[in-house]
């Protein structure tokens, strides 16, 4: 064996050449850290959607990113950002992904957006002792609406903005069924049909409130991703596709219906 001196090493690039040669993990530390999806769940979460308040995240948007996460080869990680700031934490990186109708979006250019997971229905609850009726936008004139503080609503925004309808912001959807149930001024609160159904079966409300058979929207909800993940969210539609088709999406959603 011949000992030329210019092949020597320093005893630290030495180590530092094992180190790399046994733990292999390390070399590719910085392609680890592209799979990794920070997901906005919300502080308060949009249950049956979100739910954050039982020790680990859960809910319908929670379990499909997850079981298709997990398909691809990224980890998941929950963030929670309030409502007004995720458009721009999504812009600056901050994020990658929030649960968001394109319709409920000022710039939704500005972002990449998956096809449907589910479909969401904007719909009223109103007090059972209420003669409050809805058939059409003309009946929701000179009336107050509970609505989620930071929402848009496309139907009704004109009518708020000249003041034929009132809207009164909550932070939080079951907030949103207190006020509507006990504000003298309230006439009903404006709320996806589901998570409606979800709030008031778990407080106990069923019988205090009655929902509108008409609503104002219905919207495909998605997962609203960076502008430059463009190829995640292709990669997210085939396997969305594969779920509907193999049943996965319905048992999901069964655990929250």
């Amino acid at each position: 064996m011949i000992d030329h001196p210019n092949l020597r090493l320093p005893v630290p690039s030495l180590i530092l050449l094992i180190a790399l040669c046994l733990c292999p993990a390390l070399v590719l530390a910085d392609t680890d850290e592209s799979k990794v999806v920070r997901f906005n769940i919300s502080p308060n979460g949009y249950p049956p959607y979100l739910i954050v308040d039982q020790g680990s995240p859960s809910g319908i948007m929670w379990d499909v990113m997850k079981a298709i996460t997990d398909r691809l080869g990224y980890t998941l990680q929950a963030k929670r950002v309030p409502r007004k700031r995720v458009d721009q934490m999504l812009q600056d990186g901050y994020i990658d992904a929030t649960s968001r109708a394109r319709e409920w979006t000022d710039q939704p250019d500005q972002f990449q957006f998956t096809t449907p997971v589910v479909a969401i229905e904007e719909v009223f609850f109103i007090p059972t002792e209420s003669s409050f009726r809805f058939n059409s936008i003309e009946d929701l004139y000179s009336r107050t609406l509970v609505t989620h503080l930071g929402y848009l609503y496309p139907s009704l925004e004109p009518h708020f903005e000249a003041g034929r309808i009132k809207r009164f912001d909550v932070a939080r959807d079951q907030d949103m069924f207190t006020y509507a149930l006990h504000g003298e001024r309230f006439d009903a609160a404006v709320a996806d049909r589901l998570v409606g159904k979800w709030i008031l079966r778990n407080r106990g409300l069923k019988d205090r409130f009655r929902i509108s058979e008409k609503g104002i929207s219905h919207y495909g909800y998605r997962i609203m991703l960076r502008k430059d993940w463009g190829a995640f969210a292709q990669q997210f539609n085939r396997e969305l596709t594969r779920l509907r088709e193999t049943g996965e999406l319905d048992n999901i959603l069964s655990r929250y219906r």
